[in-house]
């Protein structure tokens, strides 16, 4: 195919947050979540992977089962299964215990219940 620019399975964007991030963090441009696959500070283009299954920070003392999906809370740049304000992601992969500090999760936007 003439068309045919690449398999999208990583991406290469801007970092958008004033710290930069690192590699192994999540990161969210406008509707593009990847995960950071170099460290880079603000504005810099890195390379993030979009597709794949990911330990990755999240909420602090929250519980998440498997199979939960899970948003990515741009605010604190973290997991969460809270929906509101935040953007899904995935699908949690293996139970993440409240002590746990990362949750593993396959990245992979799924519809809305019911859709």
């Amino acid at each position: 195919m003439r068309n045919f620019i690449q398999p999208g399975d990583s991406l290469a964007v801007a970092v958008p947050y004033a710290g930069g991030v690192t590699a192994g963090q999540g990161v969210l441009v406008g509707a593009i979540f990847g995960v950071a696959a170099t460290d880079g500070a603000q504005n810099a283009t890195i390379e993030c992977q979009t597709k794949g299954v990911f330990d990755i920070t999240k909420e602090p003392a929250l519980a998440i089962t498997a199979g939960a999906r899970v948003f990515w809370d741009n605010t604190n740049r973290r997991l969460t299964t809270t929906a509101t304000s935040n953007y899904q992601v995935g699908i949690a992969t293996a139970t993440a215990l409240a002590a746990d500090t990362t949750v593993r999760a396959w990245l992979n936007r799924v519809p809305p219940s019911g859709s």
